[in-house]
């Protein structure tokens, strides 16, 4: 009887053991998994600095006498909603119009230079196709309305550090609604403003993806902004992902050379000479964070453009 007993504890023991583990199983989700490496991923990003520097209405659409080329309604509309989407990836700090002509105003510009436009990336795009149409069909007792708006948008991603356009494509999208009414009786509508909204997003998240992967595919950069005995100071900080105790390499920048197939100027890979280790973030805003670091490397303190630092691959 007692050898009963005790048996009979020890099932009870195990039963409860194996229904707190599977309690704990059950919070755990692979989902829940996902969702915390997801956002641990999300926090670890260096995020890249991007412009868009110019979108244009190449469209004839609404240019009458009176057409203002800096105030065009579609053109805004259109950087409006990419920048949206840019932002919402998580991925990108993007800089205003207004951020770059602050820094071009107090900088002469010899050329694409990262350190003098601020950004990693600039989007030059157009909207190349915008056009509206009503089509309908009607019955005996009833009538059909369509409305169907088209847009074109053609985007290019330029590398500033090496002017290089990496990535250029064209999406089209397309938004409709529809009402009908029969013997009269139905809905009523006027044009739907909406869908040009509707069009130009499906158009531009067919690009969004890819600007996303050619941005985050290459190492996430930084410049020398000063070198002293006391101390050395680098570009980018907290806002843009660089913690305290980061380390980056240091890279001696490649000779530039021309591309007889091409012929652009492009720069060969640099040569690894050390790194450099987070110890302090400061700057109020993304055009003028810095980061303090302890530098291991020997560099040339007088040409400090001649050296990358880069995230580690």
């Amino acid at each position: 009887m007692k050898n009963y007993k005790l048996a009979s504890i020890i099932m009870l023991a195990f039963l409860f053991c194996s229904h707190l583990n599977a309690a704990k199983i059950a919070k755990e989700t692979p989902s829940s998994k996902n969702a915390k490496n997801a956002q641990t991923v999300q926090e670890n990003v260096l995020k890249r600095k991007v412009a868009i520097a110019r979108f244009s209405n190449e469209t004839t659409y609404a240019k009458g006498a009176f057409y203002d080329k800096e105030n065009d309604p579609l053109g805004k509309q259109t950087v409006d909603i990419l920048s949206a989407k840019l932002a919402a990836s998580g991925k990108f700090i993007l800089l205003e119009r207004s951020d770059l002509d602050a820094i071009n105003a107090e900088q002469s510009i010899a050329g694409l230079n990262v350190q003098k436009i601020g950004a990693d990336y600039l989007i030059i795009g157009s909207l190349t196709k915008y056009g509206r149409k009503n089509t309908g069909e009607t019955g005996l007792v009833s009538r059909t309305k369509r409305q169907t708006v088209e847009a074109g948008v053609s985007i290019r991603l330029v590398d500033v550090s090496t002017g290089q356009i990496i990535y250029s494509e064209e999406a089209n999208g397309t938004a409709e609604t529809q009402t009908k009414t029969t013997l009269g009786m139905g809905g009523q509508a006027g044009f739907d403003a909406t869908l040009s909204d509707k069009a130009i997003d499906a158009a531009i998240s067919q690009l969004v993806e890819n600007i996303v992967n050619n941005c985050m595919d290459r190492p996430w950069k930084s410049y020398f902004l000063s070198v002293d005995e006391d101390s050395v100071i680098i570009s980018g900080g907290k806002s843009q992902g660089v913690k305290v105790g980061d380390v980056f390499d240091v890279l001696s920048r490649g000779k530039k050379v021309k591309n007889p197939q091409t012929g652009m100027m492009i720069e060969l890979p640099g040569k690894s000479i050390g790194t450099v280790t987070v110890v302090m973030t400061g700057g109020d805003d993304p055009v003028n964070e810095w980061s303090l670091v302890d530098l291991d490397a020997k560099i040339d303190k007088n040409n400090l453009m001649a050296y990358i630092i880069q995230e580690k691959e």
